[in-house]
């Protein structure tokens, strides 16, 4: 499993603001669902993207085909797609990297490529692979250690990504 330092994710999740997530579903059982719910209520504006489901809305979202349809701008495109379907997404975002603004390609939990991984970094972009932005914000913030789960920190000091009310703080 790729390893990033925890500052090197918190930049990621500070600096990010809008995410384009790829794989989205509707399905309110699915882990897309529950990270873009998530996301979503931490202040991220997403753009769910998923063919099937295009011109319909999740959480309020309206759903695009490709990340060609996507309104720019996109801070973060978030791979809910087999390791397998990564180079494509990748290349197709980095067709609409310049006009997006793109700065990170994430690849969630199970999503390993190589390949995307090489393309997205050639082009300049932080890659984040087998990692889950939902589950990073909530180990960060501490809120995933509430429920339990270590999130190998030993102290009770929210971390600096945050503030006292639990919000993000972003650059800019």
């Amino acid at each position: 499993m790729p390893t990033y330092s925890d500052d090197f994710i918190k930049s990621i999740l500070r600096s990010t603001k809008t995410i384009a997530m790829v794989g989205a579903s509707a399905n309110q059982m699915r882990p897309s669902f529950f990270a873009m719910k998530y996301l979503h209520e931490k202040g991220f504006h997403i753009h769910p993207v998923n063919p099937a489901a295009a011109g319909s809305t999740i959480l309020g979202r309206t759903v695009y085909a490709s990340l060609k349809d996507v309104p720019a701008p996109v801070d973060m495109v978030d791979i809910f797609r087999g390791s397998d379907a990564a180079p494509g997404i990748v290349r197709e975002a980095l067709a609409e990297k310049d006009r997006f603004g793109l700065k990170t390609i994430w690849m969630q939990l199970g999503v390993i490529s190589e390949e995307a991984a090489a393309l997205a970094r050639e082009a300049g972009l932080d890659v984040v692979m087998d990692r889950c932005p939902k589950i990073e914000y909530g180990r960060l913030s501490g809120e995933i250690g509430w429920m339990g789960v270590n999130r190998r920190v030993i102290d009770n000091r929210k971390p600096l990504l945050f503030s006292k009310g639990g919000s993000l703080k972003r650059d800019g």
